[in-house]
C-alpha cells in the first residue's frame, strides 16, 4: 500500500484549505494517510492586531479559492478577540489521542477541530472543548481524556520537525507520497478548490490506484 505523509497543523489556515484534497486522498483505494503534526504555534500565543488582520486576509483568500467556510463565530468572535490563544500542542495531542483509540478517527478528529475553530469559533486549545469534540465523533470520554493527557505529543512534534528538515519541507501543509520505496512531493497548491482534479492527477501519475 502506498502512503501519503501529511505534515499539518490543526491551526494552520492553509491546512484547512487543503482539507478537501486530503479527504480526496482518504477516499482513494490502496492509499493510506499518515499524519505528522508539526506545531505551528509552539507556545501559547496571543496575537497582536496586525497579525490577526493578516490571518483574516489569508482566510478570505482561502475561502475564495476553496469554498471552505469561515463562520461568523470565528471571523467576528474568536479571531478578533485579543484573549484568544493559539497553541498547537493540545490540538495535535487530541489527534494523537483519537488515533491511539481508533486509527480511523485521526483525520476525523482533525476535521472536527478545524470545523470547531474556523466555523464555530470554539477555543480548541482548551481540554473540555477537545473532549467534547472527541465524544462527538464517537470516542469514549474517559478513555480519550486519559489518552489526551498521556500521548507523547512533544516527541511527536520533534520527530515531525526532524523529518521535515530532512526532506527540506518549508511549512504546512506538505504532502509526501511514499510508493515502492520512493518519496514524491505531491504539489497541491494549484488544486485548491479542485479535489477531483487533484485525485485525477495522482491516479494518472501513479499506478497503485
Amino acid at each position: 500500500m502506498a502512503v501519503v505523509h501529511y505534515f499539518y497543523d490543526p491551526l494552520c489556515g492553509w491546512c484547512y484549505a487543503a482539507k478537501p484534497l486530503v479527504d480526496a486522498l482518504g477516499e482513494m483505494p490502496g492509499l493510506a494517510i499518515t499524519l505528522h503534526g508539526g506545531g505551528l504555534w509552539a507556545e501559547p500565543t496571543h496575537l497582536p492586531p496586525a497579525k490577526r488582520e493578516m490571518i483574516r486576509g489569508a482566510d478570505a483568500r482561502i475561502a475564495a479559492m476553496t469554498g471552505q467556510t469561515f463562520g461568523p463565530a470565528y471571523l467576528d468572535g474568536l479571531l478578533p478577540d485579543e484573549t484568544t490563544v493559539f497553541y498547537s500542542r493540545p490540538t495535535i495531542a487530541a489527534v494523537l489521542a483519537a488515533q491511539s483509540l481508533d486509527a480511523g478517527k485521526a483525520l476525523t478528529m482533525l476535521s472536527a477541530i478545524q470545523r470547531a475553530h474556523y466555523v464555530n469559533g470554539k477555543r480548541v486549545v482548551e481540554e473540555p472543548v477537545l473532549i467534547a469534540l472527541a465524544t462527538g465523533i464517537g470516542l469514549p470520554e474517559a478513555a480519550f481524556t486519559d489518552a489526551l493527557r498521556a500521548v507523547p505529543v512533544d516527541a511527536h512534534i520533534d520527530e515531525t520537525r526532524g523529518i521535515m528538515a530532512q526532506l527540506g519541507l518549508g511549512g504546512f501543509p506538505s504532502l509526501i507520497l511514499e510508493h515502492e520505496g520512493q518519496l514524491y512531493a505531491l504539489p497541491h497548491q494549484q488544486f485548491y478548490g479542485k479535489p477531483d482534479l487533484f485525485r485525477q492527477a495522482i491516479e494518472k501519475q501513479f499506478a497503485f490506484v
